[in-house]
């Protein structure tokens, strides 16, 4: 059957949701996570500015809030429907065209690393698949240039909106661009998650 499928020797087609944030943004980044279905038909990949000389325990806090399943993004790991890559401390987490991660140790990109931007530009540029972003509260700018970015390779983004964030310089960035197709209340973000997983 693959032999007839004009698509065969192409890597996998993947559909990606990723969510970036930075203060206040963890525990939207739980509201969120606890709302999606265990057969969510996109893998998520999340960035948040973490200490970079803690180990982090966010993918544990994460797994405890949500019944997909959780785990602290490794070199090498390939995406899985259903599953939740967390970049750990101090390295950028970009994603490759074949759908597999790749932990860097380059630079900071505006002061944080890992950084939401680095991360959404290996989104736009993989392209071997739909990517939905969601930028969560946090503040600073970083993000925003990445979800441009995403938009323009004909991805989906959406923003927190003001009144639910704890801090709106990473959503009111994003927005500022012009590339967010919506600013949706936090209760409203994992419903368009599931909108997009679920559209072929």
């Amino acid at each position: 059957m693959h032999a007839m499928d004009p698509t065969a020797g192409e890597p996998e087609r993947f559909d990606v949701v990723a969510i970036v944030g930075s203060a206040g943004g963890i525990a939207a980044l739980a509201e969120v996570l606890r709302e999606l279905p265990t057969d969510l038909q996109a893998s998520v990949v999340v960035v948040m500015h973490l200490l970079p000389d803690h180990r982090s325990f966010l993918a544990e806090i994460l797994g405890r809030r949500t019944d997909l399943s959780v785990k602290q993004a490794e070199d090498g790991d390939v995406l899985e429907p259903g599953t939740v890559y967390v970049a750990p401390p101090d390295v950028h987490l970009l994603v490759h065209h074949d759908g597999s991660l790749h932990l860097d140790g380059s630079p900071p990109v505006h002061y944080v690393r890992p950084s939401a931007d680095v991360l959404l530009a290996s989104l736009a540029d993989a392209k071997a698949g739909r990517c939905f972003v969601a930028v969560l509260s946090g503040t600073g700018t970083d993000g925003a240039a990445g979800a441009a970015a995403v938009k323009q390779a004909g991805g989906r983004v959406v923003a927190q909106d003001k009144a639910t964030s704890q801090h709106f310089g990473m959503p009111g960035a994003a927005i500022l661009t012009g590339a967010v197709d919506e600013v949706l209340a936090l209760d409203r973000i994992a419903a368009a998650v599931v909108e997009f997983a679920g559209n072929a």
